[in-house]
């Protein structure tokens, strides 16, 4: 495989598809994949230090502080190969200055889904947690209901994809993370793409990073 850096992000708001589109572009391009919700969630059911002080802001439908989540995910970024898509992260402009200021990001992916599709979407979703796999019923439903299609572990719906709390977080989202999608319009590397599914935003995705990465980052056997 042809060694390159490569470092990107994806952005969009919560349940908007950004597991599912991360996962295909691991898949398709072998990049390491950081999911700072996947993480975090590793950490509360380990009980670390930064699991269990994350834990209370979660708990509450509140966004974990810049400082620990800066630190956490640098900490991340330094265990893995500098071929990354980061997802999840950042959240704020604090946090993706912070970024900015030790990483040289080539592109920023942006996910537009309208709200209503959204809210409408987590009523079915579900997880296989330890891969961070996303199920939806109807459109991305697991081969055996309830079942990881890789593992055939159970999938669980999460307590933070209940309509209640997603609406919440998405007006958190408008208040803190859309200031971010500026910052990287600014820093010219932002790509966009709209759409309902996943299915439909996925083949403008691929024909974006081809443009990024031809032939350079081999797919996984």
């Amino acid at each position: 495989m042809a060694t390159k850096l490569f470092k990107s992000v994806i952005l969009g708001a919560p349940a908007s598809g950004k597991g599912t589109i991360s996962a295909r572009i691991v898949n398709t391009f072998n990049l390491e994949h950081i999911s700072s919700g996947d993480k975090l969630r590793q950490n509360i059911q380990k009980k670390t230090e930064v699991g269990l002080e994350a834990q209370k802001y979660i708990k509450e439908g509140k966004l974990v502080p810049d400082d620990v989540m800066i630190k956490f995910i640098s900490q991340e970024l330094n265990s893995v190969r500098p071929v990354w898509l980061l997802d999840g992260f950042p959240r704020t402009v604090a946090q993706a200055k912070a970024l900015w200021e030790i990483h040289n990001l080539d592109v920023a992916l942006n996910l537009i889904v309208p709200f209503p599709v959204i809210i409408d979407r987590v009523k079915g979703r579900w997880v296989h947690l330890p891969s961070g796999r996303v199920y939806n019923e109807g459109f991305n439903s697991p081969k055996v209901p309830g079942k990881d299609d890789i593992t055939g572990e159970p999938l669980i719906q999460r307590d933070d994809d209940l309509p209640e709390v997603v609406q919440k977080r998405l007006e958190q989202y408008e208040k803190l993370t859309r200031p971010v999608i500026e910052f990287y319009r600014e820093k010219g590397i932002l790509q966009e793409f709209a759409g309902n599914t996943s299915n439909e935003i996925w083949p403008k995705v691929l024909d974006c990073l081809t443009t990024y990465l031809p032939l350079q980052i081999t797919k996984r056997n």
